[in-house]
């Protein structure tokens, strides 16, 4: 007795006899067959390739702008860590702040460009003070560690939330 996968047709089985039928209830031929299967079972176009290239960036956004109270732009801050909970800590004073987070991204160029349209998209939701961007900072997750490790850079984020400088 030959054992296989469920489903799977017996080995020395020809191929032409796969049949599948579709939504019209005719048998379908065996290239479509074959098609539909691979086609059900496939991930989507470039989905195992973002997977296995996708890596962690940390990102410090920089802001700056004219005075705005400091009771606000808290409360602001606070906002948009609770609306997108990856942002690890914010520093901020009554004209300017900085944001520090993890990105996972599929390289630099990826990562940067969440990173620039962060402020901007959120301004109105989480009502940030209408600040633009005056740095910005990407780096892979072993440069990060290794400044850290060396003494060089910020320490990592601790305590995490929003605090004034």
């Amino acid at each position: 007795m030959t054992r296989g996968r469920p489903g799977a047709p017996a080995r020395g089985t020809a191929e032409r006899t796969l049949t599948s039928v579709g939504s019209t209830g005719r048998a379908a031929r065996p290239e479509e067959a074959r098609r539909a299967e691979r086609d059900r079972t496939a991930p989507r176009a470039g989905e195992d390739e973002r997977r296995e290239t996708s890596r962690l960036w940390h990102v410090t956004l920089s802001v700056s702008g004219a005075e705005a109270p400091l009771k606000e732009v808290r409360r602001a801050l606070e906002q948009l860590a609770h609306d997108h909970p990856f942002l690890l800590t914010s520093r901020y004073a009554n004209d300017h702040a900085e944001i520090r987070y993890w990105e996972e991204a599929r390289d630099l160029h990826d990562a940067a460009a969440v990173a620039l349209r962060l402020w901007g998209e959120h301004r109105s939701t989480a009502k940030l003070p209408p600040w633009e961007i005056v740095g910005l900072e990407v780096i892979d997750r072993e440069t990060y560690h290794q400044r850290v490790a060396e003494g060089y850079g910020p320490p990592p984020a601790s305590p995490v939330g929003v605090h004034p400088y």
